[in-house]
């Protein structure tokens, strides 16, 4: 997008957890989405604060993975994967990322939305892309942008949106704060 940015890590001495990122009760996909998205970008906002650091507008950005409903999250071990792997092959699923923007009172997130489906993974394929580490962390189990691109068979939505960015609903959010007086 030809913008300079810096990466703001959550983390702080004093308190060395992350956001939890466990879906509440009740919680529908986009609204877990949604919630995580805005409180890393808040909790970003309350970081620059802290630390006193230039005030500049904070991103933040959150991707689920949905199949029937059911948010698939990020694979800790290898059986994991293999599981969300053999549940996506050969089926479609839907990939939400919201981009929360903060910037002092200033809030605003969007939700992109997109359809991908898989081929029909071979066994072989499901352990060779388990065992490459490649998926570890990652929303469903693959990342688009690497080896896991073999398995999209099509794709309706935002390609950068299922990376884990959607560049254009971006660069529209940045535009929107430009309209509210920030102009950096």
């Amino acid at each position: 997008m030809g913008i300079r940015y810096e990466v703001l890590l959550l983390r702080d001495s004093s308190d060395r957890q992350d956001l939890d990122e466990t879906p509440l009760p009740g919680e529908s996909p986009q609204d877990h989405v949604q919630r995580i998205a805005i409180d890393k970008a808040q909790l970003g906002w309350q970081r620059v604060l802290q630390r006193r650091l230039p005030q500049y507008p904070v991103l933040g950005a959150d991707t689920s993975i949905t199949l029937d409903g059911e948010i698939l999250g990020k694979p800790k071990t290898r059986d994991k994967t293999v599981q969300m792997l053999t549940r996506l092959s050969g089926r479609t699923h839907e990939v939400m990322t919201t981009v929360a923007l903060v910037y002092r009172e200033y809030t605003q997130n969007f939700t992109c939305k997109s359809s991908v489906t898989f081929k029909s993974l071979t066994v072989e394929e499901i352990e060779y892309y388990a065992n490459s580490g490649e998926p570890f962390d990652k929303a469903g189990a693959y990342a688009i942008q690497g080896r896991g691109a073999i398995f999209v068979e099509h794709l309706v939505g935002s390609y950068s949106g299922v990376m884990g960015l959607p560049i254009f609903e971006t660069a529209q959010l940045l535009d929107q704060l430009k309209l509210h007086g920030y102009a950096g």
